[in-house]
């Protein structure tokens, strides 16, 4: 028996890397799952739902249950097709992990319009688009008097968060998503339906030729870097044991686990007057001296 035995997992972008470890970890801890992914390339190029079907017959080899699902997640009408799949085939629907994401790097002066627009429609509207077909049905079932134990797991990054250059649109994608977490889990906790995200750091195609080049680990070791590292706490949250614990982002890197604590007000300067901007440089300048300096990615 797992922490998850019996429940329904949707994990979109679930054919590799990161999403596929969470698909094979749910998947051991007794979940039912959908891989979905729509087989593009790192960029959101092409289409194939081999990968997802492979993961899906690994898991069936396993002993799991499990299905593939190669819908655009971005699409509203592929997304909601896909929600009512998981629902219609699994008898209904507990979990849906937000992973599926793409990279267009460019800095900003270079950057175009289609770089821009393509990872924005990926990562924020390929989160929306599920979590809002998603909460639909969790919400009927609450107003039928049903009770729901749901959980919404989305993915930001360190790139949104602290901000790295050459990635304007994908930070602001997942910077987006971190408020998108911390205001639906507001909205729907009423429904019996948790939010967070989390914040993975791994060797995986999307970020093998980001940074250094990976060390070589000894066979039988522990893998700093290996994508199976971010899977248990995706797990955990997408359990029964997590539905005290909502509007959070959790970072999974290098065997680090923390939790963010947000944007918090800093040094201030409050006068129940109209500032004057001739008068407003020292002020700032103060202010900027008494604040605590900017972390990093790392």
């Amino acid at each position: 028996m797992g922490i998850c035995e019996g429940r329904s997992v949707i994990v979109t972008g679930g054919a590799r890397g990161i999403g596929r470890e969470y698909c094979l970890e749910f998947a051991r801890q007794g979940a039912k799952v959908m891989v979905n992914d729509l087989g593009g390339d790192r960029a959101g190029g092409g289409k194939d739902i081999g990968a997802a079907e492979e993961v899906a017959e690994e898991i069936r080899a396993m002993g799991g249950e499990a299905i593939a699902n190669g819908s655009d997640v971005a699409d509203w009408d592929q997304s909601g097709a896909m929600i009512q799949q998981a629902i219609d085939t699994f008898g209904g629907l507990d979990v849906v992990v937000n992973n599926a994401g793409i990279l267009r790097d460019r800095m900003l002066v270079n950057m175009s319009i289609d770089e821009w627009d393509a990872v924005i429609r990926v990562h924020l509207r390929g989160t929306f688009c599920p979590m809002r077909h998603a909460t639909a049905y969790w919400r009927d079932r609450a107003k039928a008097g049903e009770t729901n134990d749901a959980r919404i797991i989305n993915t930001s990054s360190v790139s949104g968060l602290f901000g790295n250059q050459g990635q304007t649109n994908y930070g602001a994608a997942k910077a987006g998503i971190a408020s998108m977490t911390v205001i639906s889990a507001k909205e729907l906790m009423r429904y019996g339906i948790t939010v967070n995200a989390i914040s993975p750091g791994a060797l995986t195609r999307m970020t093998e030729d980001l940074g250094p080049p990976p060390d070589e680990q000894p066979d039988g070791t522990w893998n700093p870097r290996d994508p199976g590292n971010i899977a248990p706490i995706c797990v955990w949250l997408g359990s029964s044991e997590s539905k005290d614990v909502t509007g959070q982002v959790f970072e999974s890197m290098r065997g680090r686990l923390c939790v963010y604590e947000g944007w918090h007000r800093g040094p201030m300067v409050e006068q129940d007057a109209r500032f004057d901007p001739a008068k407003l440089g020292p002020i700032v300048e103060k202010m900027m001296k008494d604040r605590r300096p900017d972390q990093g990615m790392g």
